[in-house]
């Protein structure tokens, strides 16, 4: 998916058959399991399974692209002798174009492999770029807490 498109539900647009979408959000969830790096285009996708228009499909279709070109993408774990906990999380500030709530991100790696991950709409509307990655860093907080 392109970085700067912001899908939303009323976008004025040719409905397409939205059992052929849910089959093909489905797919790509499943591909999740191996495939991180899909996970935040997936979850965008899965917002729009009731009424699914053109340019959802076009978004989706563009993430089987992807996958297609990253085909020998995978998740390796190696063998460490020392391995730190390391943490990052982000948001994205009124990312949602339907209810202008904001998205946390968080990801956490020991040593160079990634093991948890989450991207999530915030409950609330947050009132500033702080508020909001205010928000995140609580949600990354709480998470490493539990992991250690």
């Amino acid at each position: 998916m392109d970085a700067n498109l912001k899908l939303c539900k009323d976008d004025i647009g040719e409905a397409v058959d939205p059992s052929l979408y849910r089959s093909l959000v489905g797919s790509l969830m499943y591909l999740t399991a191996t495939r991180p790096d899909i996970l935040f285009a997936v979850s965008m996708l899965s917002r729009f399974m009731t009424n699914p228009e053109r340019s959802h499909w076009g978004a989706g279709k563009r993430v089987l692209r992807y996958i297609l070109g990253t085909i020998n993408f995978g998740i390796y774990y190696k063998k460490v002798s020392e391995s730190v906990l390391f943490g990052f999380c982000d948001s994205d500030w009124g990312g949602n174009v339907d209810d202008h709530k904001s998205i946390s991100a968080y990801v956490f790696s020991m040593g160079s492999d990634v093991f948890s991950w989450t991207s999530k709409k915030q409950s609330v509307v947050a009132l500033s770029t702080t508020e909001a990655e205010y928000i995140s860093l609580a949600a990354a907080g709480c998470q490493a807490l539990w992991l250690r």
